[in-house]
């Protein structure tokens, strides 16, 4: 199995449930209070842990409480944490707010993530010298992320981009990338194309190849999600269950391909394994605590 190397955010959610969004100017009662450690990028490595993939996780927290909390929860799922740095200042925290029919809005208070920069990607080469997958998120500076990608490719390593939250990106950044796994929102930012049906995320999937992107999958929530590459695209959907909460789906996602990727499956079993896992991932409350294990995925369906 190939090594996986993840440089990205930490944060605590701090989640509450609402029966509707709150308007401009509105207060809600919430309910069901929670602190859950997540990040995209702990998230993503925590996913790929618990599929059996082998974790390396690049990043920075605080020097405070919620710090401790994130690198043990990372520790507890078999994650290397001996490339996160705790610094002065407070650790990443996303504010989540979850209503009945299990959509999500979430506001991030980057903190120690933001902290994270082209030095830290020097002194930690060799958590990308000794991977072979590497991927990003975009919680940390675009400054870094362009840095750690072409870092990446010097070292023929195979590179990851999950452009959430969604930028507009430099080609530069783009260049590097192997594999962008955009849901059809952020692939419309990125490409500057309207998406209102499939032709059109066919038309900025190209936008996003000929700016140097090797490869997409683009996932289309309950519908499934679609492979383009410059030669061909197909499309897998979604397994149908009851959604309780969509909070680091799209990080299982990514997780999941990675972990596949590693075992060297072709595309259309790394997707058919990642659609099973965001499917088992929004069956559960939160980020990290919804995240399934590679046995949870084998009995998935039986």
């Amino acid at each position: 199995m190939k090594n996986i190397c993840v440089i990205g955010s930490l944060n605590m959610d701090l989640v509450v449930n609402v029966l509707e969004m709150p308007k401009k100017g509105q207060t809600l009662i919430g309910s069901n209070f929670k602190e859950v450690p997540g990040g995209k990028g702990a998230n993503q490595a925590v996913a790929m842990a618990r599929l059996g993939g082998n974790v390396t996780m690049v990043g920075k927290v605080g020097k405070d409480s919620f710090g401790d909390t994130l690198i043990n929860a990372l520790k507890n799922d078999n994650v290397d944490t001996n490339y996160i740095k705790k610094v002065e200042g407070p650790t990443g925290v996303a504010m989540i707010t979850v209503d009945k029919n299990a959509e999500n809005s979430i506001v991030v208070a980057p903190g120690a993530n933001f902290k994270v920069d082209t030095n830290d990607i020097d002194e930690n080469i060799s958590a990308i010298e000794n991977s072979d997958i590497v991927v990003v998120q975009l919680e940390t500076p675009l400054e870094t992320i362009n840095y750690a990608l072409k870092k990446a490719k010097e070292l023929n390593k195979y590179t990851i981009l999950n452009p959430a939250p969604a930028v507009k990106l430099e080609d530069e950044i783009i260049e590097n990338v192997d594999l962008l796994t955009p849901n059809e929102t952020e692939l419309e930012i990125l490409s500057g194309v309207t998406i209102n049906n499939e032709d059109d995320i066919l038309k900025a999937a190209k936008t996003m190849i000929d700016k140097g992107v090797k490869e997409l999958i683009v996932t289309l929530g309950s519908k499934g999600s679609l492979y383009i590459n410059n030669e061909k695209s197909m499309f897998k959907k979604s397994y149908k269950v009851e959604a309780v909460d969509t909070t680091a789906a799209g990080d299982s996602y990514t997780g999941a391909l990675s972990v596949a990727f590693s075992k060297d499956e072709s595309i259309e079993e790394a997707m058919d394994f990642a659609s099973k896992v965001g499917a088992l991932c929004v069956m559960k409350e939160g980020a990290q605590s919804s995240l399934p294990k590679l046995q949870d995925v084998e009995n998935f369906g039986r």
